[in-house]
C-alpha cells in the first residue's frame, strides 16, 4: 500500500514543497510569466483564477498531492507539479500538471523535479509504476516525455475538453520499477551536465564579468 502524505523534497537547484496561503502572489507572478493560461494544450489557471486554484491545493483530498516549484538559490516560486490518480492497492501514481514559468522553462527544473517525484514513488512509496500523460497533439511534451525514459501505453480518445471546446486526446505513458534504474542514470546525466554548464558559467562570468 501507499502510505503519501504532504512531504518536502529537495535537490540541488529546486525544492518541491507543500503549498501555502501566503504563496498566491509568487504563483501569480510564475503564471504571467509567459501567461500559462494560454496553453492550448492544458486547462491552467489565469490569474483571476489563482486564489481558487491555490485553495484547492491547499485543501486537497487523499486522490492527489501538489507541490509548489522553488528556486533554492532565490527561493522564487516557479510553478507547481503534483501526485494525482493515487492508487494505493496498485502501488501506482501519476505525475502531471506541470506548469513552470517561462523563463525557467528548458531548463533543470522540470528534469530535477521529475527526477524527485520518480526517486520518491519508485525508492519511497515502492510504486510499480509511475504514469505520465499529455495532449496528444503536444509534441513537445510527448519528445519530453520520452526522453525521460518512458513508454507509451495508449491513446484516451476524447478524454477531455478545454476551454476552448477543442475534445482532446490524451496519450498515456508510464515507467515501470524494472525501468527506473535506467530512467535514473539517464536523468542524473542530464543534472550534472546543466551543473556543469553552470560550473563553466561562473568561471567565465568570472574573467569576462562585462558580458552580462
Amino acid at each position: 500500500m501507499i502510505d503519501i502524505q504532504d512531504v518536502k523534497l529537495e535537490g540541488s537547484h529546486i525544492i518541491l514543497r507543500s503549498p501555502r496561503s501566503d504563496d498566491l502572489e509568487g504563483l501569480s507572478d510564475a503564471a504571467i510569466d509567459g501567461e500559462i493560461w494560454t496553453n492550448p494544450f492544458a486547462n491552467f489557471p489565469n490569474v483571476d483564477e489563482m486564489s481558487v486554484y491555490l485553495q484547492n491545493m491547499i485543501h486537497h483530498d487523499a486522490s492527489f498531492l501538489p507541490f509548489i516549484i522553488i528556486e533554492k538559490k532565490s527561493m522564487r516560486i516557479l510553478g507547481t507539479t503534483r501526485f494525482l490518480a493515487i492508487d494505493p492497492s496498485n502501488r501506482r501514481v501519476e505525475i502531471g500538471h506541470t506548469w513552470i514559468a517561462e523563463s525557467f522553462r528548458r531548463t533543470f527544473v522540470n528534469t530535477e523535479a521529475k527526477f524527485l517525484m520518480l526517486k520518491f514513488a519508485f525508492d519511497k512509496l515502492n510504486c510499480i509504476a509511475v504514469d505520465i500523460r499529455t495532449d496528444v497533439l503536444n509534441k513537445v511534451s510527448r519528445k519530453a516525455i520520452e526522453r525521460l525514459g518512458a513508454k507509451q501505453d495508449g491513446i484516451l480518445r476524447n478524454h477531455k475538453i478545454m476551454k476552448n471546446g477543442r475534445i482532446r486526446n490524451t496519450v498515456c505513458y508510464s515507467i515501470i520499477s524494472d525501468e527506473w534504474p535506467d530512467v535514473q542514470e539517464n536523468l542524473s546525466a542530464k543534472l550534472n551536465s546543466y551543473k556543469d554548464k553552470l560550473i563553466h558559467l561562473s568561471i567565465y562570468l568570472m574573467f569576462f564579468p562585462f558580458i552580462i
